[in-house]
């Protein structure tokens, strides 16, 4: 879906809001979470507006590119790996949008859930809402031991450092496109997820979360806990990011 969603005079009102999915290497699980994404979009109750749904290729190395363009989505090439560089790529490919949504393309994160992340935002109550997966229902085995005591780390951190009480930093969360370019975000890999909650904290931003369900990823490993090593390099990256942000300037 590369232009606004067709529809009735009744949904000039509601704020515009873009997908962005970041993907490496998801052929099996980019189709449907794409179509999973435009079911949501197509939903007349839905509060906001989906104008487009646009998956960061990041340097696949299969047909993850061409199976998300053939189920409607924008492809954004990025070919210099790093998470966080491929959210940033995305977010800038949107263009003049009210809202963006994060998510996850490997089919674990419930975008039919979105308007539960949209309810504290679109009340004034929240300028950052996260998706909660401790909160919220996990399938038996979507969240490995090494995640959740990374979490906890980080959740901990954040409210020591920051003041901010989270009980997880889920990929999937709802941001105002302003508020997420003025946060001045460097984190290029893994540490991207927790240095928004960390800049916008330090940016006076309100941050809230909802609970949501997770699934088991569609196909493969995790590439942040799928194995030690990768879990080590992911974990050793979240806590030097809060650690920066710590000590970087507020950008406002």
């Amino acid at each position: 879906m590369n232009e606004r969603a067709a529809a009735g005079p009744h949904r000039a009102a509601r704020p515009t809001l873009a997908f962005v999915i970041p993907a490496l290497n998801e052929e099996a699980a980019i189709g449907p979470a794409v179509a999973e994404v435009l079911a949501v979009a197509a939903r007349d109750d839905l509060p906001a507006e989906v104008v487009g749904v646009y998956v960061v290729d990041n340097g696949s190395t299969d047909r993850t590119a061409e199976t998300a363009s053939a189920s409607g989505a924008t492809v954004v090439p990025e070919p210099r790996r790093g998470y966080g560089r491929a959210c940033l790529a995305g977010v800038l490919a949107t263009g003049e949008v009210d809202l963006i949504a994060l998510m996850d393309g490997d089919g674990s994160d419930r975008p039919d859930e979105l308007p539960l992340l949209l309810a504290p935002l679109l009340a004034e109550e929240a300028d950052l809402v996260v998706g909660s997966r401790t909160l919220g229902s996990s399938e038996p085995g979507s969240l490995l031991p090494q995640q959740m005591v990374g979490n906890w780390v980080a959740a901990v951190m954040l409210r020591l450092l920051y003041g901010i009480r989270v009980t997880d930093i889920g990929p999937f969360r709802v941001i105002r496109r302003k508020d997420l370019l003025g946060l001045g975000m460097r984190e290029l890999t893994y540490g991207w997820s927790v240095e928004m909650i960390a800049r916008a904290g330090r940016a006076g931003l309100r941050v809230g979360e909802v609970p949501v369900g997770y699934r088991r990823r569609a196909a493969g490993e995790s590439k942040v806990s799928g194995n030690l090593r990768a879990s080590v390099r992911a974990g050793t990256r979240i806590i030097a990011t809060i650690l920066r942000c710590r000590r970087a300037s507020s950008p406002r």
